[in-house]
């Protein structure tokens, strides 16, 4: 088989092209010596197997075999080619034939994208800011405070409605004295201050007790979603069915049972809030070192890469998203997914991912077993039966995989603060929690 391997730059400074010639006779030969092997199996009724006609055989499978051969032969030139070239491909080439006077070869080109070649950056310029926060009591009281607000109830009151309140109302909305429609309600319920509903029908339920009715204009904004009610101002009637205000439940034994203290004790369970605490601040600072450490492990390392890898990721992610609707209960077919809009996520984790494997292999990164155990313990311990979450992880070994993963990249965040510029600072509770507690 002849084989006369051209290898040049393409379009971008990752795509190659090699032309390729193949020799006819070659693929001939090939041809034939799979129909031979064909005919002594193939089954055509009338014939007994191993006895259909050669000629027929070539009529039925020709082209088949043909295209099998050149297929084949092409993939082993194609290999051949990038070895003696030491190229390390990314993704599948596209072959391209090409139209030739010579009738005894057939030539192709392929082209295809090739791993950027990554020279580490210095990342000794690079800064890195470090989160300080030390959960005390006051911290602890605080989220004791949100876990109280996350179990607000109502209880039925008399008293005229104020901000909090949750209320019943059936209501009527007219335009020009006409119901329009969506502009009735029977026991809807709406709190006040949420802002689920526009400010001039909040304004106009409040002060209101059970049993009173009242009318008032509600003026829709003209961006408002409904086309015959923008920028128009509407006539609501609404009669309160019930007005409940809001209780915050008691620090009680009752409380502590609702967040899983068996025998009630108040102190056992600021014990475990500040416990679940601290692992919460820790998993953030790690966090928000980590995207630090990445970032600057990108700033340090500009490159190109392989347009190939960045739309498979982009696939995955898109695919990620769909399969994450059909757990929530959405149909995907209601609201297309498209891979291009994960195009810029995707590039970046494809950098990420080429760059932090070779300071892995160049700086001898190692997931030590008692790192990954120690991590897989760390996260067993917001669970009841921490034992059993240990044995589930080592039940498996793509769910170590994943671990031993997580490690690696923790340990990649490590030798960057050894050896980027970091420095400690205080960050705020509610700013780093991302809310106010």
């Amino acid at each position: 088989m002849q084989n006369s391997p051209e290898i040049q730059n393409a379009s971008n400074s990752l795509e190659r092209r090699i032309d390729m010639a193949i020799a006819r006779a070659d693929v001939d030969k090939d041809v034939d010596q799979r129909l031979k092997r064909l005919a002594r199996t193939v089954k055509v009724a009338g014939f007994r197997p191993g006895k259909v006609p050669f000629k027929m055989v070539v009529q039925m499978h020709g082209p088949q075999a043909r295209h099998e051969a050149i297929g084949e032969a092409v993939e082993r030139t194609f290999g051949e080619s990038v070895r003696a070239q030491n190229l390390r491909v990314a993704g599948f080439p596209r072959i391209e034939p090409k139209p030739g006077e010579d009738e005894s070869k057939l030539e192709f080109s392929a082209v295809f994208e090739v791993y950027p070649e990554i020279t580490l950056g210095d990342i000794s310029g690079q800064t890195i800011e470090r989160p300080v926060l030390e959960a005390g009591v006051a911290e602890v009281d605080r989220t004791i405070e949100v876990l109280r607000k996350q179990r607000l109830y109502y209880v039925p009151t008399q008293r005229a409605s104020a901000t909090g309140d949750k209320m019943t109302v059936d209501f009527t909305g007219r335009l020009d004295g006409e119901v329009f429609q969506g502009g009735e309600a029977k026991d809807f319920a709406v709190v006040l201050g949420e802002g689920r509903m526009l400010p001039d029908f909040e304004a106009g339920l409040t002060g209101l007790a059970a049993g009173e009715t009242r009318t008032f204009d509600v003026a829709f904004p003209d961006d408002y979603h409904a086309a015959n009610l923008k920028g128009r101002t509407a006539q609501f009637e609404a009669t309160v069915k019930a007005v409940e205000e809001p209780k915050l439940p008691e620090l009680d034994a009752e409380f502590a049972h609702s967040l899983g203290i068996a025998d009630g004790d108040i102190e056992k369970m600021r014990a475990e809030v500040g416990a679940n605490l601290e692992r919460e601040v820790k998993k953030r600072i790690q966090a928000r070192i980590k995207e630090q450490a990445m970032k600057a492990i990108l700033e340090a390392n500009p490159m190109d890469v392989p347009r190939a890898l960045v739309d498979q990721e982009s696939r995955n992610m898109a695919e990620g998203a769909r399969q994450d609707m059909i757990n929530r209960g959405i149909d995907p077919k209601n609201v297309p997914v498209e891979p291009s809009w994960f195009t810029e996520q995707a590039t970046r984790r494809v950098k990420l991912g080429l760059i932090l494997a070779d300071i892995i292999r160049e700086k001898g990164i190692q997931a030590t077993p008692e790192q990954v155990r120690g991590q897989i313990e760390e996260f067993a311990q917001s669970y009841e039966d921490p034992a059993e979450v240990v044995r589930w992880y080592y039940a498996q070994p793509q769910r170590l995989g994943e671990i031993e993963a997580l490690v690696l990249e923790n340990n990649v965040v490590d030798w960057v603060l050894a050896n980027a510029q970091v420095t400690d600072k205080a960050v705020a509770f509610d700013e780093l929690m991302g809310s106010a507690a």
